[in-house]
């Protein structure tokens, strides 16, 4: 598992989303550019401590599903998905239609 890259790629496209992209209420004041790391966490499912950790570059590698569950929250392409899978250190699952 690379953590810098898996942290970077996480932050990078958890900022190239809004709120409306992922069906969340725009609020008015936001600090962050993007989605917050507790809506990307609660989107996937999973505890915002763990996806905290995993941007942060200290976090413990991720299980198949919890990858496929963040690619899924995060809106990915294919290609990104298959790319976030193998920064995890896993092989990309067969891909779904679309």
């Amino acid at each position: 598992m690379d953590r810098v890259a898996i942290a970077d790629f996480l932050r990078r496209h958890r900022h190239a989303l809004q709120p409306d992209d992922v069906g969340l209420p725009l609020r008015r004041r936001r600090r962050t550019a993007g989605l917050r790391r507790e809506e990307v966490a609660g989107l996937a499912n999973i505890s915002t401590d763990f996806y905290a950790r995993l941007e942060q570059g200290r976090g413990a590698r991720p299980s198949e599903q919890t990858v496929d569950a963040i690619a899924l929250a995060l809106r990915l392409t294919h290609d990104e998905r298959d790319h976030l899978f193998r920064l995890a250190g896993h092989k990309a699952p067969p891909r779904r239609p679309q």
